[in-house]
């Protein structure tokens, strides 16, 4: 019987668990409702979905473990979930909470974290040790895989490409206490705050600025397509925003690939249209290609737990 890790991908609406293999299959796996009010209410969360996952589905494996990736700073090498984000920390031994619960030895990491190490094993990885992983969906962060190893920095805070400062004149304010970062301009979130922000400029636009929901990059993308200038404008600049991001990441680290994922990349089009500002001296060196991830956006986090599962046992 071949081994296997219960995987968990904390979302901000969902609960994710599955049971993964070494080779990445999920064999089984189901959603459940998310709360991340703060770390306390979460983790009571992931609690009771893997009670109810172990109790109402089938184990196809040897179930050797329990994996699971959260959102914010986590130590990975104790396990411990440190903050969900900068201003509510309330450091967790979730390791070894779960390893006490459930009686399986337990690993824990951040999101992004979990994807980047998908890429590193079942994706990208197979074809260099050395890439950068950028995740542009509701904010930005990302990950640099340096000679097969992952960049985690001495507070287990490196990737948070997202407050990299892309516009110095910027006036636009951050909640990490700078002006001007890419997450302001690129991220989903701050797409729609561009729109509004832009709003009064363009009464004629095709975009509903008015409703109360988040304008998604879907309909931005529909306006931008009919030469809306609204969102044209707000596109633009999300677009040269992350072309600075991507040049600044690729002079630091110089990697062979850059591959993205997250909800705002998942179809192509911002990259095939983010690719047109690259400067060519600045890329010449990523010979592997600039590319959204092969792996399925909705469970390369939870495969990427199950990763690091496996790399602590020896078995990948």
């Amino acid at each position: 019987m071949q081994e296997t890790v219960l995987s968990v991908d904390l979302g901000g609406t969902k609960i994710l668990v599955g049971e993964v293999t070494r080779t990445g299959e999920i064999l089984a796996s189901k959603k459940y409702p998310s709360k991340v009010e703060n770390q306390r209410i979460a983790t009571a969360e992931i609690k009771k979905a893997i009670k109810d996952y172990l109790k109402q589905q089938p184990v196809y494996g040897k179930l050797t473990g329990i994996a699971i990736c959260v959102v914010g700073r986590v130590d990975t090498k104790t396990g411990t979930w440190l903050e969900i984000h900068p201003g509510l920390a309330d450091a967790i031994p979730l390791a070894e909470e779960m390893t006490e619960l459930f009686q399986l030895p337990c690993w824990v990491a951040n999101d992004v974290t979990s994807a980047a190490l998908a890429e590193k094993v079942l994706g990208i990885g197979k074809q260099t040790k050395d890439f950068i992983y950028i995740n542009i969906g509701t904010g930005i962060a990302g990950r640099i895989i340096h000679d097969g190893q992952l960049i985690g920095g001495g507070h287990f805070n490196a990737g948070e490409i997202g407050h990299t400062v892309v516009d110095i004149n910027s006036e636009v304010a951050c909640s990490c206490g700078r002006k001007g970062c890419v997450e302001l301009f690129a991220s989903g979130l701050g797409m729609h705050n561009q729109t509004r922000r832009f709003a009064a400029d363009y009464p004629d636009t095709l975009l509903d600025v008015a409703k109360d929901q988040r304008t998604s990059f879907q309909e931005l993308v529909a306006a931008y397509e009919q030469q809306d200038a609204l969102a044209k404008k707000v596109v633009d600049q999300a677009l040269q925003a992350a072309a600075a991001l991507t040049m600044n990441l690729i002079r630091v680290s110089d990697p062979e690939a850059i591959v993205f994922g997250g909800g705002i990349m998942n179809d192509g089009w911002f990259l095939s249209h983010l690719v047109t500002l690259l400067n060519a001296k600045t890329i010449r060196f990523v010979t592997k290609g600039i590319q959204v991830t092969a792996l399925d956006p909705n469970t390369i986090a939870l495969k990427g737990a199950a990763v690091l599962a496996f790399i602590d046992k020896g078995e990948l």
